[in-house]
């Protein structure tokens, strides 16, 4: 017979994770037209304002330079006819000219300081277009496909290209409400929240990751909430849309474990036959929280100082009285490991 084990230890998990560079973006364009010149390749890594496409730009510089023409001439006309108003101002003074006449003037020039505003703004509308047609990175990056060519006819909001920053990686999964429940100690913990990450040939990723978010509510649909940790990706390993697993590792201090060889299963239900002091044994039923390899994590049912069958406990019954031989729990668990 032996003791449960009591020791600090520490359950792996792992959960299905989606892959997502941290920043990602569609680049569309804002106009319809042709492409003009790709100032980038596929697979090119790309600066924050580094110019990609031109979408019929020489159409919308021609619209820019007659707006600019207009409110040159509008200004003009505004010039002058502040001109005139200062002389007719100058001449109702000396009563040469009438004060209708200068009112005549003045509605004049305030209809040219409209005009020079509505020109202004056909200036301004002309050159959003023009940036338009200059398509820019939004930041540092990595081009991936480029479906379009050069001559190539688009349409308002259609996909150019996207771009990646893979320097860091986003990797989500889905904790269960009973797993989220029991993690909650870990999800808190600064210390605890390193996570690896297992790639899909089951190697782990060189880098592990940390914990930074959890959703604020549970999916309805799948009783789930989304968990989200941030991994260095230096060596361009990870890739966006990627899968993996996450290996989340949830701490147990002082955990009480019995051997499963010293368990058998009635009704899937789970025993142990405990070693009462007159030597007869008692069949318990004991609920175990996590399985371990060779090992069951007792949550009720058995006290650490109680002493159960370590081996043949298919030959026993309920108040059968034996010879017991007390094994210690190492060599115990040293012969588990020699089979």
């Amino acid at each position: 017979m032996i003791a449960p084990l009591v020791r600090d230890t520490a359950i792996l998990k792992d959960y299905v994770a989606e892959i997502h560079s941290v920043q990602f973006v569609e680049v569309r364009s804002h106009i319809g037209g042709y492409i003009e010149k790709i100032h980038a390749d596929e697979g090119q890594l790309v600066n924050a304002g580094q110019p990609l496409f031109d979408v019929s730009s020489a159409e919308r510089g021609l619209e820019l330079q007659r707006a600019n023409a207009a409110l040159r001439v509008v200004q003009a006309e505004l010039n002058a006819a502040e001109v005139e108003l200062r002389n007719t101002g100058s001449l109702v003074d000396q009563n040469i000219s009438s004060q209708a006449e200068l009112d005549l003037t003045r509605a004049r020039v305030d209809a040219l300081h409209a005009r020079v505003e509505e020109a202004a703004s056909t200036r301004d509308q002309a050159a959003l277009n023009l940036s338009y047609s200059h398509i820019k990175a939004p930041y540092r990056g990595k081009i991936n496909r480029i479906p379009f060519k050069t001559g190539s006819i688009v349409q308002e909001a259609d996909v150019l290209t996207t771009i990646t920053d893979n320097s860091e990686m986003f990797a989500y999964f889905h904790l269960s409400e009973l797993d989220y429940l029991q993690l909650r100690g870990t999800l808190r913990d600064s210390t605890l929240r390193r996570v690896t990450l297992l790639l899909p040939n089951g190697v782990p990723y060189q880098h592990q990751g940390r914990i930074e978010v959890a959703e604020s509510e549970f999916d309805r649909a799948t009783g789930n909430i989304a968990i989200r940790a941030r991994f260095p990706n230096a060596e361009g390993v990870l890739k966006h849309g990627a899968n993996a697993n996450i290996e989340l590792r949830r701490p147990l201090e002082d955990a009480v474990m019995v051997p499963q060889r010293s368990t058998f299963e009635v009704q899937d239900k789970l025993y142990v036959l405990v070693v009462r002091p007159d030597s007869t044994v008692e069949q318990r039923n004991i609920s175990a929280s996590f399985r371990l390899p060779d090992l069951y994590v007792v949550e009720s049912g058995l006290e650490p100082d109680e002493r159960i069958v370590f081996e043949g406990v298919q030959r026993l019954r309920h108040d059968d009285r034996i010879v017991p031989a007390v094994t210690t729990t190492e060599a115990a668990m040293k012969k588990i490991g020699n089979h």
